[in-house]
């Protein structure tokens, strides 16, 4: 048993939150000296807008949306926007706390540091890992990670002397958390979005409450070899996988002015009876399923690899397009449920492309394609039906039968909705 972080990845709106499991026996407790509600960060994208002028913009044109602004449990500021206060987390000189990140964003990708402090990270998508320092960490939506910062009980010369012209010393308003890429997005597309305004604070007893003066940097010393690199996370408890029984490559190729995706040359196109209402009603043969449902069938107690290989752009028609790609990965056995499965990273997108790790590669959940490929194993032991693709995506757009489901809150006044 572990200490366990849960996060559903996200649409553009709505209530999110994670459910932390907490593990009195943690092997790597010794390691940290709090953790509780206060070290829980979920870093977030707000969004001005509707998903339904978001998602129209977006087929009609193939231009990605890019978010206002980022959070930090919730609180942010956008370009020109008030200054609304900063999510604070207080901290004492001494002690080392565990903070368990959380990107519940719909689509932003986070590069977290805290000014003049380094992160060891302990875990990876609810999996304990090899303690790993970093000067920052890359965040994609729906990832998870724990890492201990500390907080040193006295200052070097060094270090304060770097600090007289900014906050002086520790025992002031430290920034903390984050700047934002954007994902295949362009920010200049939204003069709302300043990524040095998506930040908390790492508040030391005694400081004053005041916004932090210095710059964004990454981490203490952005030219020390400690950037973070996916390949690299190992796991604390080893459990390699086995010889594939299945190999299947997924090439994923992205349509530049189109909102389209790709997969092996076939454009996703939703059936008129849902792929998952054919699997409940006990679909099992490949002659079941349309070939733009991207649907594979596998077999039960196997080793299977994915392969996505680099990335590729392409051009096409802007008129014909998918919102979004869903692979259905059937696995052929009688179990009624769905627990979320971890798969190894045996070929990180963040290593080159010739490095794969079938030694001790970390096992997680979300984890991301892109130019260099990535390869993912996992084992068909404990699944009925997953998606291959957990897409970011915009939500449907709302319909007759949305609009039934909750009249009664719709008679609501205002004021009360």
């Amino acid at each position: 048993m572990i200490t366990l972080t849960i996060f559903s990845p996200t649409d553009f709106q709505g209530l999110r939150g994670p459910l932390i499991i907490y593990d009195p026996e943690d092997p790597q407790k010794h390691l940290y000296d709090v953790d509780d509600e206060s070290t829980i960060f979920q870093v977030g994208d707000s969004w001005h807008n509707s998903t339904v002028p978001l998602l129209a913009g977006y087929v009609a044109t193939g231009i990605v949306p890019v978010s206002d602004s980022g959070t930090v449990d919730g609180a942010g500021r956008f370009q020109g926007g008030p200054a609304v206060p900063f999510a604070v987390t207080n901290v004492v000189k001494g002690q080392r706390y565990r903070l368990r990140i959380i990107n519940q964003s719909a689509r932003n990708v986070f590069t977290i540091s805290i000014d003049k402090h380094f992160l060891t990270i302990i875990e990876a998508d609810g999996v304990a890992t090899q303690p790993l320092l970093v000067n920052e960490i890359e965040m994609l939506a729906g990832q998870r990670y724990s890492a201990i910062v500390s907080t040193p009980p006295q200052l070097s010369g060094s270090l304060a002397l770097e600090l007289i012209n900014m906050a002086h010393s520790f025992t002031q308003t430290r920034p903390l958390i984050n700047n934002a890429p954007f994902v295949s997005g362009d920010p200049s597309r939204n003069l709302n979005q300043n990524a040095t305004l998506s930040r908390g604070i790492l508040r030391y007893a005694g400081g004053r409450r005041e916004d932090p003066r210095t710059p964004m940097t990454l981490g203490p010393d952005p030219t020390n070899p400690l950037a973070f690199v996916e390949a690299n996370l190992k796991p604390l408890v080893n459990n390699p996988p086995g010889i594939p029984d299945v190999n299947i490559t997924l090439n994923l190729v992205v349509t530049t002015g189109a909102a389209q995706w790709n997969v092996n040359n076939v454009s996703y196109l939703p059936p008129v009876v849902p792929t998952l209402v054919k699997i409940l009603a006990g679909a099992d043969e490949p002659a079941n399923f349309n070939v733009t449902e991207n649907t594979f069938l596998l077999p039960v107690n196997a080793t299977i690899q994915i392969t996505f290989p680099p990335m590729l752009m392409t051009k096409l028609t802007p008129s014909t397009y998918t919102e979004y790609v869903t692979i259905f990965l059937i696995l052929l056995h009688p179990i009624d449920a769905f627990p979320k499965n971890n798969f190894w990273v045996v070929k990180s997108n963040s290593s080159d492309s010739d490095v794969i790790n079938t030694i001790d590669p970390i096992k997680r959940d979300v984890t991301a394609v892109g130019a260099e490929g990535t390869i993912v194993r996992f084992t068909t032991d404990n699944i009925v039906m997953a998606s291959g693709t957990d897409e970011v995506r915009t939500d449907v757009e709302p319909d007759a039968a949305w609009e039934g489901l909750c009249p009664a809150y719709d008679a609501l006044p205002s004021a009360l909705q």
